[in-house]
């Protein structure tokens, strides 16, 4: 397929620049795949799909406050640094995007917090906006994460059109999030409240858990026509053999397998078998799915409603068929549904 078919018309006030009053609340679409029917309905009534020992697979990766602003030496010229990876934390050394990057050369110092109490030095270039900084700091590795910490912010979309509010640090940030090192945050997690996960154990409704930790990869510009010639980021899996043992259990046994979000969904096809079965992984994935494709485990998708060209639309529309979910698509623009991480949400189902 080609990239000019995932382009549709999403007016700006439809992208949800604040999440809704409560995580249960937001719009849920309902699209049936075998038959292309579509239902209205709450998110807080998705158990409504599912019976005893369906089985959940949420992403449990955390997001950490990857966004700082600086100055550079000399000059005082403002730096937004946004944390991509550690690649050393006995050296402090990051790989970062930077902006403006034209104003950042090899060598330069930069300046971050109230009283400039941390200082990084720019080690490597690597890309047009990339670059390897190493944190000037002696002191504790532990006092050192939670310096940096304190001075990054929650590293909201730069859709949003916004700086990051109080708000955002518990908001955009799963309620089930434990394993740190996402810079984007799993959206179609957000939606579940503690209300809503006691009610799947009330249920007897099982889940599970994967990491996957976000980079920008996603949210990166496509920028060929021909899909086959994208390339996607690498990002870190990690798949227990205890997961996989409860999975296909509950597959083997009939049961639905519902993937929370499309970065479950790249997860698991990096390593489902070609019996369906899921098996333990310990690595690194940069798998991009697009229409058509043949899924192997799951039969059933919690994803949100994504933007225009994106490789998380790519994948949905893979799942839920192409013109099927692009026609859901065109309902959810005229019917009003919100956009982006904070906006609403769409089950896909068998």
């Amino acid at each position: 397929m080609k990239l000019s078919q995932f382009k549709f018309n999403l007016p700006d006030e439809l992208i949800a620049k604040y999440p809704s009053h409560f995580r249960d609340e937001a719009k849920l679409m309902v699209l049936h795949k075998k038959t292309g029917e579509i239902e209205h309905r709450v998110f807080k009534d998705l158990l409504d799909y599912f019976q005893p020992h369906d089985f959940f697979i949420f992403n449990d990766t955390k997001v950490f406050p990857a966004r700082l602003f600086g100055n550079k030496e000399k000059t005082g010229a403002k730096i937004e640094v946004f944390l991509l990876r550690e690649l050393n934390p006995s050296q402090h050394l990051w790989d970062v995007l930077v902006n403006p990057a034209r104003k950042i050369r090899i060598g330069n110092k930069l300046y971050f917090g109230d009283n400039e109490e941390l200082v990084a030095e720019v080690i490597d270039n690597t890309t047009s906006r990339g670059r390897t900084l190493r944190f000037l700091y002696d002191g504790e590795y532990e006092d050192f994460k939670k310096l940096l910490f304190s001075i990054g912010e929650t590293p909201i979309p730069e859709y949003l059109g916004r700086l990051a509010e109080p708000e955002d640090e518990e908001r955009y940030q799963n309620i089930y999030s434990t394993n740190e090192g996402a810079v984007v945050a799993p959206a179609a997690g957000l939606h579940f409240s503690r209300e809503l996960m006691k009610r799947m154990e009330i249920n007897d409704i099982d889940y599970g858990f994967i990491t996957l930790h976000n980079g920008l990869g996603a949210y990166r510009e496509i920028d060929v026509e021909d899909l086959t010639k994208h390339k996607m980021d690498s990002e870190q899996i990690i798949i227990t053999e205890d997961l996989c043992d409860n999975v296909n259990k509950a597959k083997d046994e009939g049961h639905k397998i519902c993937v929370v979000g499309t970065s479950v969904l790249r997860a698991i096809e990096t390593t489902v078998s070609t019996d369906g079965h899921l098996k333990p992984r310990e690595g690194w994935t940069n798998k991009f799915i697009f229409p058509p494709y043949e899924f192997g485990l799951n039969n059933a998708l919690i994803t949100n409603f994504h933007l225009p060209l994106s490789p998380l639309l790519m994948m949905a529309c893979a799942f839920g068929g192409y013109e099927k979910t692009i026609d859901a698509y065109k309902i959810a623009v005229k019917e009003g549904y919100k956009f982006g991480a904070y906006g609403d949400a769409m089950l896909i189902i068998d």
